[in-house]
């Protein structure tokens, strides 16, 4: 079966493999030997397990069990990236699932880490529409109010950035739905997280 690198960034590899994506995490030549091994071990087993852990509370690709420290492996999410149709799709039902998810994550104490259009895709079949959530690679466990707020500053700097037509109107809906058991504090916290960027420009 032919394979096919799909994205490649400074930490791993995408490869799709027919109905698989492997992420294969590089080697730093600049690392010793041992410590690069290491590294990578770690960082592929927390990511894993988090994806593991999020794909049972909402949409995202379960890992597949493998033994290579470097490696995951996933089935391929056959839909449309949201970074590239936002407009083009019902972004008010998609910002209202997006801000679930969110919320359910939080409530599990997993942050995202990398919350952007890049990293969420929408699939709309004939069974049923649905928002997936990929790529944890900067994701970790967390109770902090502040964590969860920034994840959200996240959201919302990735849509100003790239979708600014329609940024005011998702982030509201996304907002709205954002049901976590702590909205208020992380709500409240967000001010302040957005109130410290405005300062630091």
């Amino acid at each position: 079966m032919k394979s096919q690198i799909i994205a490649q960034g400074a930490e791993a590899k995408i490869i799709r493999k027919g109905n698989l994506i492997i992420k294969d995490r590089i080697s730093k030549g600049y690392r010793h030997p041992e410590l690069d091994k290491k590294i990578i071990k770690t960082r592929t087993k927390k990511e894993k397990n988090l994806l593991e852990k999020a794909s049972k509370i909402i949409n995202a690709p379960t890992p597949e069990q493998t033994y290579e420290i470097n490696i995951i492996k996933m089935p391929f999410i056959n839909g449309r990236k949201l970074s590239e149709s936002l407009e083009k799709l019902d972004y008010k039902k998609i910002s209202k699932e997006i801000g679930k998810s969110i919320a359910k994550l939080h409530d599990n104490d997993i942050i995202h880490g990398d919350l952007t259009t890049s990293n969420m895709i929408w699939v709309d079949d004939q069974k049923k529409s649905r928002l997936y959530l990929i790529d944890f690679g900067l994701g970790f466990t967390s109770k902090r109010i502040e964590d969860k707020a920034v994840d959200l500053h996240l959201i919302k700097q990735a849509l100003e950035a790239k979708h600014f037509s329609i940024h005011k109107e998702c982030e509201k809906i996304i907002i709205e739905n954002y049901n976590s058991k702590d909205k208020e504090k992380v709500l409240e916290q967000l001010k302040k997280v957005e109130e410290r960027g405005r300062y630091k420009h």
